[in-house]
């Protein structure tokens, strides 16, 4: 028989230096042993990160031929070895032959091979070079090589390339800024992630829940947050101190009308105390104050005055200057304005009850009256 062609060597992309933060952690773990192949899709199991060497260094199995690693919990490495749970996310995700998937963090490349067996292409981001080695490993001189390119280095610095689909078992220290980053450029179809518990039900949770929070606002603000799947901590490899959770966003398309800074705005300062009537939190001495200052710095900006603004080098820009601060309200009169706003029944409302809908009034209802956020 022909002898099959040998697959095209995976692309790897350095993405160094790494971010300064990551740089603390450590990556002189020992790799012990090469473990022995098992057969394609067996789970994989490895030694647990801060377990004593002696135990480390008996060279555990690991699924798909990998080595026994001791994982850097610094790097959130708790790897995905329940087939089920593998096979389940892909369902939900529905990745198509002519998908181009972005992973987060493959760790050993456990779900990464599934996703190369039903997609085009899986773009994945690794920030630890142990976890490069491996993928290369198991993956080098397989028809699947050719489908997979690996971008080391902190995928936070990194501008995503063009991609479908984004399925992840995501690393829990970077998980809000991940949510934002991806819903930022939001010209993908869906992403299927893995989070902490507590985060996951944070995301999805609806009004008056108490687990309704900024972050549920925001992300349900940009995208439909659906809740799919509990996990057990015994599906990873070493298990997590914390359940997880599987979820879904779709970005919504076309995004809202609305300035994001603006309205995180709003929602920052009604969610730092979500249990209070929105009308109390805006009477507040702190609140007033803080919306003073950004009135103040909106109007020299509206003005096209630098918000610091240099002392007057000539007659008519003192007499310019002069009938600028005129126009500018004190914080007194600031203070009028805001009561007479805040009087709208809509501030009667605790913050934890109110829906996008009534933020998007409210906010509307600020701007109107020459009130912003920014």
């Amino acid at each position: 028989m022909p002898k099959e062609p040998r697959a095209v060597p995976m692309g790897i992309i350095s993405a160094e230096p790494i971010h300064a933060a990551s740089r603390k952690l450590k990556f002189g773990t020992k790799v012990v042993a090469l473990g022995r192949s098992s057969p394609q899709g067996h789970s994989h199991s490895a030694a647990v990160g801060g377990r004593k060497e002696k135990k480390a260094a008996t060279g555990a199995k690991t699924g798909g031929g990998q080595s026994g690693i001791v994982f850097n919990k610094g790097f959130g490495q708790h790897i995905l070895k329940n087939p089920l749970v593998i096979a389940a996310i892909l369902e939900k995700a529905a990745i198509k032959p002519t998908d181009i998937v972005v992973e987060i963090g493959p760790g050993t490349g456990n779900l990464t091979e599934k996703l190369l067996q039903t997609s085009k292409k899986v773009i994945a981001f690794e920030i630890d070079p142990r976890m490069v080695a491996e993928l290369n490993k198991r993956f080098q001189n397989t028809p699947l090589a050719s489908k997979l390119q690996i971008i080391r280095g902190n995928c936070l610095e990194q501008d995503f390339p063009y991609f479908d689909k984004c399925v992840a078992n995501v690393p829990y220290a970077i998980s809000s800024a991940l949510i934002f980053k991806l819903l930022k450029k939001p010209t993908f179809k869906c992403a299927v992630l893995m989070f902490q518990r507590e985060f996951a039900l944070r995301v999805c949770a609806q009004p008056g829940s108490e687990a309704y929070c900024r972050l549920s606002v925001n992300s349900q603000l940009l995208a439909r947050c659906s809740h799919l799947m509990k996990i057990s901590r015994n599906s990873f490899s070493p298990p997590p101190k914390v359940e997880s959770s599987v979820i879904r966003l779709d970005p919504k398309c076309p995004p809202p009308a609305v300035d994001f800074e603006e309205w995180d705005g709003l929602v920052k300062m009604l969610f730092n105390r979500k249990n209070k009537k929105a009308s109390s939190i805006f009477r507040t001495k702190a609140a007033v104050q803080a919306l003073h200052d950004k009135y103040l710095s909106y109007r020299k900006m509206e003005s096209g005055q630098p918000v610091e603004a240099a002392a007057p080098c000539s007659k008519s820009a003192t007499s310019s200057n002069s009938t600028d601060a005129a126009s500018l309200m004190s914080l007194q009169q600031f203070r009028v304005l805001l009561e007479s706003v805040i009087a709208d029944p809509m501030f009667e409302k605790r913050s934890r009850m109110l829906d996008e809908e009534a933020l998007m009034s409210m906010l509307a209802h600020f701007i109107k009256h020459g009130i912003h956020f920014i």
